[in-house]
């Protein structure tokens, strides 16, 4: 973990929720929304592609902003504390 700063409010240095992105591949019914099949990543069919984004993402305690957490260390970054 590293220090982060929301790029939003830019004040809050130390109220966060990080929020864990557990993907799952499904293939919905497009008539009523129900799951039809539930896939691994080793198994998915050759037009669904696997997830690849941020296994979790912050939103800031004060704001609400949620972003991925790189968004809040840059910010830290360039501004550092004093």
């Amino acid at each position: 973990m590293e220090p982060m700063l929301c790029p939003n409010c830019k004040t809050n240095r130390t109220r966060f929720h990080l929020i864990e992105q557990q993907p799952r591949a499904v293939k919905l019914d497009p008539h009523t929304g129900d799951i039809e099949q539930e896939y691994t990543n080793e198994a998915l069919e050759p037009f669904h592609l696997p997830y690849r984004g941020p296994s979790y993402r912050v939103q800031c305690g004060v704001c609400g902003l949620i972003e991925d957490a790189d968004m809040f260390i840059q910010r830290a970054k360039s501004s550092p504390l004093g």
